[in-house]
């Protein structure tokens, strides 16, 4: 049987915290919850998770802190928790490396689902060897969506699922534009609580990561959205 993926609960409210759990312990995932953001850090080098709830306003150190410590050395799926609703806030998390953002108070629900879908993405179902292999190359660059890693200049590049998605998304299709909201809705394949603005997020940090090469570049569609653009 296989081992159940492990879900580390970051939250100062002990009530909040066990009622996600209850509702994750019934889809049978593995949880812990923890109450501060020192004994975040803690346990996930103790229980390495496969994913982390994390709510932003925790005492001692802040949930963006956590999540700025934990990316620094690992790209695992974090999902911030908070009620706080302003743009401002959400942008700051995404921007920190967080793969989604969820407003207090959230349906039970909704949460299991957001889990799965960063779950699904974070770990590709292992498919026959005779399977199709998704993967793109352009000169000094390579996305391969079948284990998710992307080799740039001749060395490999980190970066959380979303944002490997996304570019291969977009290089998969050069030269075609595409809407924030059309690549919302690919890649996010939800209804996103926020607004167009993860989209740019997102794209900011692939352009820190992969820079415009001389035949092909993330180009900015102004007034539309984006494209992979592609020159002979």
């Amino acid at each position: 049987m296989a081992a159940k993926q492990k879900i580390l609960i970051v939250d100062d409210d002990n009530n909040i915290a066990e009622l996600i759990s209850l509702y994750l312990t019934k889809e049978c995932y593995d949880t812990r919850i923890v109450n501060d953001g020192e004994q975040a850090l803690t346990a996930f080098s103790q229980y390495n998770p496969n994913l982390i709830l994390l709510d932003l306003m925790l005492p001692g150190i802040d949930g963006y802190q956590v999540c700025r410590e934990i990316r620094a050395k690992n790209n695992v799926p974090i999902i911030m928790l908070s009620a706080k609703g302003e743009i401002f806030d959400k942008v700051l998390g995404l921007e920190l490396g967080a793969d989604d953002y969820i407003m207090k108070p959230f349906d039970a629900k909704e949460l299991v689902a957001r889990v799965k879908a960063v779950m699904r993405r974070y770990q590709p179902s292992r498919s026959d060897a005779g399977a199709e292999i998704k993967c793109v190359r352009y000169p000094d660059l390579t996305v391969n969506l079948s284990n998710y890693s992307v080799m740039y200049n001749g060395r490999p590049v980190d970066m959380p699922p979303k944002e490997l998605e996304l570019l291969y998304f977009l290089a998969s299709s050069p030269n075609q534009v595409f809407t924030r909201e059309q690549l919302l809705d690919h890649i996010w394949g939800y209804e996103y609580i926020g607004d167009t603005r993860t989209v740019d997020v997102h794209v900011k940090r692939l352009r820190e990561k992969i820079k415009d090469h001389a035949t092909w570049s993330i180009a900015t569609v102004w007034g539309i959205g984006y494209k992979f653009e592609v020159t002979e």
